[in-house]
């Protein structure tokens, strides 16, 4: 009776296990953060909704779950930071359906390029019809925009896991004295270069180590090996500058998340 109640225990644990695997990997939740700046009046704020790393993963009928979330929360700014494609992705539909309808609801869309993006066979034919489908997409350039008479830049590079990126081209005739975001797929670009000049740095790569462990966190991240330190969430590299890391609606190599639900990001900067 003792092996037998036993064995039931086991496959109860087994099944408890899988089925938040399985939630977590398919059913995303939205997750919030704001950021304070001495650059912006008061009485200013604007929200930038940032998707990362889907990996050509769908939500729903034609990933209409993404859709409804992201019009749901109607942002001034929507940012993709990235590996939207997987490396051996060869059907380009799924991803372009939802690019369309995203900028059908959203007049500000910007894309930097992700390691999977450029692994990929069809990468020319994805940025293209990025830009066929109004996303911008920021290859190592910038621009600037206006949110309710407040200026800010947005900055963006090529991804630089495999060393695409251009900073210095990039930040090129940029006014810093604007509140300054930069779009990077990896957040290693605080590692690779010292004084950046942006006020906040969103984006992706790491998955939030995809798998984490309740006692260390991410077991693992592309580029960092295991246990990374910069994994997801919050990190502050200089006075009033952050980088803030998505763990991302995807999943790389293996189709799991555990302890780390598929997220994508509600950002609010805030005046002060």
């Amino acid at each position: 009776m003792k092996k037998l109640l036993a064995g039931f225990g086991l496959l109860a644990s087994a099944f408890t296990l899988l089925r938040r695997i399985r939630f977590e990997t398919n059913h995303f939740k939205l997750n919030s953060v704001s950021f304070k700046s001495s650059k912006l009046p008061p009485e200013a704020n604007f929200t930038i909704l940032q998707m990362t790393d889907l990996h050509n993963k769908v939500f729903g009928f034609n990933n209409e779950r993404l859709v409804d979330a992201a019009k749901a929360v109607n942002p001034d700014i929507l940012v993709l930071t990235g590996d939207f494609l997987d490396d051996d992705t060869q059907t380009l539909g799924s991803v372009f359906s939802l690019v369309e309808r995203l900028t059908a609801n959203h007049e500000h869309v910007y894309f930097v390029s992700g390691n999977h993006d450029w692994a990929n066979s069809r990468k020319a034919e994805f940025l293209n019809g990025l830009h066929e489908r109004n996303v911008f997409i920021l290859n190592n350039q910038s621009t600037r925009i206006t949110i309710r008479d407040v200026h800010l830049n947005l900055v963006g590079v090529d991804d630089p896991s495999k060393e695409h990126e251009d900073i210095v081209e990039a930040f090129n005739s940029v006014d810093t004295d604007n509140y300054t975001i930069l779009l990077s797929h990896a957040p290693d670009i605080i590692r690779m270069y010292r004084d950046i000049p942006a006020d906040l740095i969103l984006c992706g790569h790491t998955h939030g180590g995809q798998i984490r462990s309740p006692f260390f966190g991410a077991l693992i991240a592309p580029d960092q090996g295991l246990f990374p330190k910069l994994d997801k969430g919050v990190f502050e590299f200089g006075p009033e500058q952050y980088l803030y890391i998505d763990s991302g609606l995807g999943t790389s190599r293996i189709p799991v998340r555990f302890l780390n639900q598929s997220q994508l990001s509600l950002v609010t900067i805030i005046g002060q």
